[in-house]
């Protein structure tokens, strides 16, 4: 098992992984990235967005995306994981915690803050991997999502 930067020709394996986790989030058809969406996003001229892979046997079995966030209280930025998929049949290999440990890794070197992520309050089994690791939940704050049609209403009340 091998652990390193997502690089171009791996877009379209990432991209099927995404899509293996919105339906094993059990929302199949929310997926609207594309190929060109994730290239632009990841090896586009400003990328805000990064990825790692596992690699086992020569094929991606899993990543983590993840992008900068900044806290204002430590003044310093950490890693907001965006999203941690391994493939089913590769799983309980180590995959997983090795790419969370790359993140770890990432934030301790550059003096980040933090890693945080949300995971779904039905999924016991990340839940119980993510404690097992040391991370805690932060069960005081409630996200909140402007979107869709909320968000195109109060974003274009101004225009």
């Amino acid at each position: 098992m091998q652990i390193r930067p997502a690089r171009p020709e791996d877009v379209p394996v990432i991209l099927e992984l995404i899509q293996d986790l919105a339906i094993y989030e059990k929302e199949p058809h929310a997926v609207k990235n594309t190929v060109q969406d994730l290239e632009k996003n990841l090896f586009g001229e400003h990328p805000a967005i990064f990825a790692h892979v596992a690699e086992d046997s020569g094929a991606v079995q899993g990543f983590a995306l993840w992008f900068l966030n900044y806290s204002t209280w430590e003044g310093v930025h950490g890693i907001y994981l965006e999203d941690l998929y391994v493939r089913p049949e590769a799983r309980a290999k180590g995959m997983g915690k090795a790419l969370l440990r790359t993140l770890a890794e990432i934030a301790v070197e550059r003096g980040y803050a933090r890693v945080e992520w949300c995971v779904l309050n039905w999924n016991e089994p990340s839940i119980r991997f993510y404690k097992g690791l040391g991370a805690v939940p932060q069960d005081e704050w409630t996200t909140f999502r402007l979107t869709g049609d909320a968000l195109t209403a109060f974003g274009g009340a101004a225009a």
